[in-house]
């Protein structure tokens, strides 16, 4: 119990912070963590190497527009991503690699900023590779440039110095291989999922295959019978039939999912969203009518958007057999699927009233191989859904109530071609 409250009062804050950078706004959980690392780290360490472990060197001037940059972080991770794409590098660069190495090298390479600017290049390269290596770059040489111009150039020659250089490549090295290791270990994991996938559709189909011929045998052996085909064993015979499409249906939306994780994700085609989701409620294999009954479409206003209509109907097929699975489980809910162009941003909304996702979980639905519950798929297909709307610069996020509802919300940027004959 009190695990459960502490989860509970902690998720609040960080979960909020997981869902904005799972969620596709990592630029503005950067900013306003490069905020609170400028306020709070300043002038603790201020006050550390100040009296409790002098140091040669110290700054106030420094350390103010260190905490002004961190303010200033604060405040542009509440106005929205366009400011904190521009704030995150130039913060990124000044608050790691340019002070750390300023610093370190008005402190004469002394022992306590040679461990700190280490521990600085770590937190960097936490970030991006592209953006990290960018800021050691800028960040180090502005502040070989700050140290020149105070008089203290000599330094930069200096021993103590220049065997730090090789320390920090390679270290900058293991990190850069530790995340490609990372993303190449996830792409493999991919292509095995993918793989195994295939084998399984394959493996599968020919028994498939068999059953239904043997079943169609039958059914024309019986009608041969004088007495025809008895009531209750031709009802057995339909049923095995639509199970034998059911599953086919359904190897067929697995192999598509796992195909979309290797191709081409560029938007290169204008989609109507109306007609992509005529498609999936035509294609996907329900149990029944009284389970298609159960989905219903509202077409506010149509729109189109740059995409490709193959993906389309991945991402929605995804989203209608996530919503009948929590159905199934929940046993109550229905399935409502709203195309709204008629807003600034058109989205579609994907709305079930079964189970819902709790609040804890909400962070998590979207990372790549995260399951819930655990023998519920494989975790890959939200993530592929996200990995395929940002591909088109539009944005998928969720909105849930445990044990009420879970709507699904998919925005998409103005298509700017005007393209004839939509509805």
């Amino acid at each position: 119990m009190h695990h459960d409250r502490t989860e509970r009062a902690t998720g609040g804050f960080v979960g909020n912070l997981v869902r904005r950078h799972r969620g596709g706004e990592r630029a503005v959980v950067q900013a306003f963590v490069l905020g609170w690392l400028g306020v709070l780290w300043h002038p603790l360490f201020f006050a550390l190497f100040t009296w409790l472990f002098p140091q040669v060197y110290e700054s106030v001037a420094a350390r103010l527009l260190g905490m002004a940059i961190g303010v200033a972080g604060i405040l542009v991770a509440r106005t929205g991503m366009h400011w904190c794409e521009w704030y995150v590098p130039f913060a990124l660069a000044f608050q790691l690699p340019f002070f750390g190495s300023y610093m370190f090298l008005m402190n004469d390479a002394a022992g306590a900023w040679v461990q700190l600017l280490i521990v600085m290049l770590v937190a960097l390269f936490h970030f991006s590779s592209v953006l990290a290596l960018q800021a050691y770059l800028a960040g180090t040489v502005l502040a070989c440039l700050a140290v020149i111009v105070q008089g203290h150039g000599h330094i930069l020659l200096a021993q103590a110095v220049l065997q730090q250089l090789p320390v920090h490549w390679m270290l900058i090295g293991l990190l850069c291989a530790a995340r490609f290791s990372r993303t190449a270990l996830e792409q493999e994991k991919l292509a095995g999922i993918g793989e195994g996938l295939g084998s399984v559709a394959h493996e599968m189909r020919t028994p498939l295959a068999a059953m239904d011929a043997n079943v169609r045998g039958l059914t024309r052996m019986l009608q041969a019978l004088p007495a025809g085909v008895p009531e209750e064993i031709g009802k057995a015979m339909v049923r095995v039939q639509y199970e034998v499409r059911h599953m086919n249906h359904l190897i067929d939306l697995f192999l598509m999912s796992s195909s979309a994780v290797r191709r081409r994700l560029d938007p290169f085609e204008s989609v109507s969203m109306a007609d992509a989701v005529d498609a999936v409620l035509r294609r996907y294999p329900f149990t029944g009518p009284e389970q298609r009954e159960a989905v219903a479409v509202q077409v506010k206003a149509n729109f189109r958007f740059a995409g490709q209509y193959e993906l389309t109907v991945v991402i929605l097929l995804n989203l209608l057999r996530n919503a009948l699975k929590a159905i199934h489980r929940a046993g109550k809910g229905r399935v409502r699927i709203v195309v709204d162009g008629d807003r600034r941003m058109p989205r579609l909304l994907f709305i079930d009233t079964a189970c819902g996702i709790a609040a804890r979980r909400l962070p998590l639905i979207f990372q790549r191989f995260y399951a819930y519950p655990a023998h519920n798929g494989t975790g890959v297909g939200l993530a592929l859904c996200r990995q395929i709307m940002r591909a088109w610069k539009a944005d998928i996020r969720c909105v849930s109530r445990e044990n009420g509802y879970a709507i699904f919300i998919l925005e998409f940027p103005v298509q700017r071609i005007s393209t004839a004959g939509d509805s």
